[in-house]
């Protein structure tokens, strides 16, 4: 495990840590004395806001950086910025994330380009840009995965297909980059309930929440702990994917 100093040394760059599970994580690691680098694509107020609270709690610990994850050939200069933020990049949180349904028949190439985009291709050039500060550091990976990468979530066959290759990316790399890189995955299950997600009604949710054993959807917290485990405490763990759904994985 890390010393406090040590930990105040490194920077963390979490994509779309503006909201949502993003800032969950952000709140944590800051908790636990790091700097972080918060991506967000169009969340600039939500952004700017976690920022000013993190920095008031902490000065000059949290920095910003704007960018459309879709645009793979920005994704160099994305990681450029933020490794000028603060001079170094130790870890890299693959959060940011699509999620929509498509069904068959109806799928199209903006549901593929903005789905497979999100959660698999910009997760691979980033962090190939980051690769090299990463392995300079000792640095360590964490992606975001989904419980349904091995047992596919209906009508969501585009978002299957993309969680699915990120998480054999995490193990990949897990290859790639060792011994100096460490990379893993944490896969929720039902966290918070999707934007405007009018597949999720009322009826839906309780009978999804019904088969978790722990017998509650989980909170961005549950996340955000799993992810600084697999950062900062997990030394000797690589090419893991940890499950964090109240045991609905087992039952499904």
């Amino acid at each position: 495990m890390l010393t406090e100093r040590q930990q105040d040394e490194r920077v963390v760059l979490i994509t779309g840590g503006a909201r949502r599970v993003g800032a969950g994580i952000a709140r944590l690691l800051h908790g636990r004395g790091l700097r972080l680098v918060l991506h967000y694509r169009g969340s600039r107020a939500e952004a700017e806001a976690l920022a000013s609270e993190l920095n008031a709690a902490r000065a000059d610990s949290v920095a910003l950086v704007q960018a459309d994850l879709l645009d793979a050939a920005a994704l160099p200069d994305l990681a450029e910025r933020a490794l000028a933020a603060f001079g170094r990049i130790d870890g890299l949180v693959n959060n940011a994330s699509s999620f929509f349904p498509t069904e068959v028949g109806k799928i199209d190439e903006a549901a593929w380009h903005d789905l497979m985009g999100s959660n698999l291709k910009a997760p691979l050039f980033l962090s190939q840009a980051l690769a090299p500060e990463l392995t300079r550091r000792g640095g360590a990976i964490v992606g975001i995965a989904d419980i349904h990468v091995d047992r596919p979530m209906a009508r969501h066959v585009v978002y299957n297909l993309a969680k699915a290759g990120h998480a054999q990316l995490i193990r990949s790399l897990a290859i790639e980059l060792a011994p100096a890189v460490r990379v893993n995955g944490v896969a929720p299950g039902v966290n918070l309930w999707p934007d405007g997600a009018e597949s999720f009604g009322p009826e839906v949710r309780a009978k999804i929440e019904a088969t978790i054993p722990l017998q509650r959807t989980g909170v961005p917290e549950d996340i955000a702990r799993a992810v600084a485990f697999l950062l900062l405490d997990a030394t000797y763990v690589t090419g893991q994917i940890l499950a964090v759904d109240g045991g609905r994985g087992i039952v499904l």
